[in-house]
């Protein structure tokens, strides 16, 4: 198999697993048990059952506000299971995928789309922070934690997901700089699903692809099949390798398709994409049915599998939004805590007024 690094930076498309779940000519499968291949098909089935109820949720007014991942499960997925729990992760709004694969509990997920702050609270052995809502703004989070990493000699990785609309703010270009100059242990990884909201890609720029910005950095830069979950895999092994070893930051462009809209918050794709647009990258190009047939292939899935798997995601799911229901709201009082170790005098100062000024109405 070639080195993801050897072609050529930012325009050629890496790919191991065709449409049609084949191996493509001259490459092989990663260093993947079939255990490990199992679960990582295990894995992007989950979040498209969770993505399929979380919407459901959302129209009955049970979640609030919620983005639909469909489409970008091997994007997602297999990114985050060629890195360790030790890496950090920071994830956009749209990146549940790869916040519940690192450790974040569902739970967190429905409380923070409810707006409810102890959804914010990540629980201290899951190394991520909260999903990013502020365009690009975790680029630059992800290069100062990669930079950390390489000035105490440690052996993590920070890793940032985005969409295409990010490359676009000028948080993404200080970041990438910075990462670059001081060889970050940083990956960027852009989810190139051709909207920003409604803005396609061939509108936001005139290069030819997303990854090949990564030359003018001076930083590695690949452009990936984003629905082959294999290619993925490799890309992220190799740039999380290249990181560990000091040898800087790399730019990830997973070319994948948005399914559904841009959020549940009134978006209709209808207005901006034909119909035919959709059915060609539903229809041939879905990452999880080109999976499946690789592991059919290999006689290791079967119907009664994914009918398991969906029942205990939906049962899940199920018991977590009843949970969250009856869970209490947070008060205005607890919006500083955790935000320091030890509150600064200032924000003692802001919260003892307040409750003065509470208890005094």
């Amino acid at each position: 198999m070639s080195n993801v690094m050897e072609l050529k930076e930012g325009t050629e498309m890496f790919q191991i697993l065709n449409e049609d779940g084949e191996i493509v000519d001259g490459q092989k499968v990663p260093d993947l048990s079939d255990d490990e291949l199992k679960d990582l098909y295990r894995w992007m089935l989950r979040i498209r059952t969770f993505d399929g109820r979380a919407i459901k949720l959302n129209r009955q007014g049970r979640l609030g506000f919620y983005a639909p991942m469909a489409g970008q499960e091997a994007c997602q997925i297999a990114s985050m299971a060629a890195l360790k729990k030790s890496d950090m992760l920071y994830p956009s709004y749209r990146d549940v995928g790869t916040a519940m694969y690192h450790g974040l509990p569902m739970e967190n997920v429905f409380l923070n789309s409810r707006g409810q702050i102890h959804g914010m609270k990540t629980p201290e052995d899951v190394n991520a922070y909260p999903p990013q809502i502020i365009i690009a703004a975790q680029v630059l989070h992800c290069a100062g934690s990669g930079w950390a990493f390489r000035l105490k000699e440690e052996d993590h990785v920070a890793i940032c997901f985005f969409g295409d609309g990010a490359t676009s703010e000028g948080d993404f270009h200080e970041g990438m700089n910075f990462a670059s100059v001081y060889e970050a242990n940083s990956i960027f990884f852009c989810q190139n699903n051709q909207y920003a909201i409604s803005v396609p890609i061939h509108k936001q720029m005139k290069s030819e692809t997303i990854a090949q910005k990564a030359i003018g950095y001076g930083m590695a830069g690949i452009r990936v099949d984003g629905n082959d979950a294999l290619a993925v895999y490799q890309a992220t092994k190799e740039a999380a390798d290249r990181a560990r070893k000091g040898e800087g930051p790399t730019l990830i462009e997973g070319v994948t398709y948005r399914v559904g809209p841009h959020t549940m918050a009134g978006d209709d794709p209808g207005r901006y994409r034909t119909k035919d647009e959709e059915e060609s990258w539903t229809s041939k190009r879905d990452p999880l049915k080109r999976l499946r047939k690789f592991l059919d292939s290999k006689g290791l899935w079967s119907d009664e599998e994914e009918e398991k798997v969906q029942k205990e995601v939906l049962d899940e799911m199920n018991e977590t939004i009843k949970k969250v229901e009856k869970a209490p709201k947070g008060t205005v009082a607890e919006l500083m805590d955790g935000l320091y170790t030890e509150p600064t005098p200032l924000i003692k100062k802001q919260k003892d007024e307040y409750l003065t000024w509470k208890e005094g109405k």
